[in-house]
């Protein structure tokens, strides 16, 4: 099917969704961002990928172009991504996810096994801070960051967001990745996982890699979900340095998913 080219806003609940979307008749991929960036950050894996396929990106509430929202939580984002196949009539999309996004993948696609053609997980891992203290620790550094937040946001690495909902978004996100291990293990797409070295911002030294090693055991518990590649990129910097990768980590699993039906 050649679906034609489109960029626009897409209504959602309180708020749109500013949504680029490249058509042709190519597999479509739809690029899930990091829970607070934009989607500029996918723009070396899509050159490097080509036009061969039907490129999809969307900006989450608050983020990018999309528009403020009252609500902000892992639930909405399920929601907007559902919204943006419905309105883009696409079906069997691979799902690309850089953290967050890549979170979001894994549910999205255990609620809907019948409706996703494969995930590629970009530096997610089913590990992540609870509890109280786990949310305090959250907590605290995003108001230590409160003042930059703002100019953050400018450069697609912030949303338009107080420092508390930041913290909301980010307390959502460590609880369903810590959740993750069991929903993993059993989703039925085949799954590549591209992984970061090193720490990220407001983790502690080691912290990450400890937390990456926790995917071997969905690596032995499901066949279908397989490391594509380790880099030398940090988390935040690897969709920047490391977009080669990913975009293989694509090519391969839509080369073994045969042509788009």
């Amino acid at each position: 099917m050649n679906s034609p080219a489109w960029t626009g806003m897409l209504p959602i609940d309180d708020t749109e969704l500013y949504v680029r979307d490249t058509g042709g008749p190519g597999r479509p991929v739809v690029y899930l961002n990091g829970a607070y960036a934009d989607q500029k950050h996918w723009k070396r894996v899509i050159a490097d990928l080509g036009p061969g396929y039907r490129h999809i990106t969307y900006d989450e509430r608050a983020r990018g172009k999309s528009k403020r929202s009252k609500d902000y939580s892992f639930e909405a984002s399920l929601r907007d991504l559902d919204a943006v196949l419905k309105a883009r009539g696409v079906e069997q999309p691979l799902l690309v996810g850089w953290s967050y996004g890549g979170i979001i993948g894994w549910y999205w696609a255990d609620r809907y096994p019948g409706r996703v053609a494969g995930l590629v997980t970009v530096d997610a891992f089913p590990v992540g801070l609870t509890g109280e203290a786990g949310r305090d620790r959250i907590r605290t550094t995003f108001r230590k960051y409160r003042l930059v937040l703002p100019i953050g946001a400018l450069f697609g690495m912030g949303a338009r967001m107080s420092a508390d909902e930041h913290a909301d978004v980010g307390i959502d996100a460590n609880e369903m990745a810590a959740a993750a291990v069991p929903v993993i293990s059993r989703l039925t797409c085949p799954v590549r996982f591209v992984l970061a070295t090193g720490d990220s911002l407001g983790s502690e030294a080691g912290e990450m890699e400890e937390g990456r090693k926790v995917l071997d055991q969905v690596l032995a518990a499901n066949p279908g979900v397989q490391l594509s590649a380790k880099v030398a990129s940090n988390h935040s910097k690897i969709l920047r340095n490391d977009s080669p990768a990913v975009a293989e980590a694509v090519r391969e699993l839509a080369a073994s998913l045969g042509s788009v039906r």
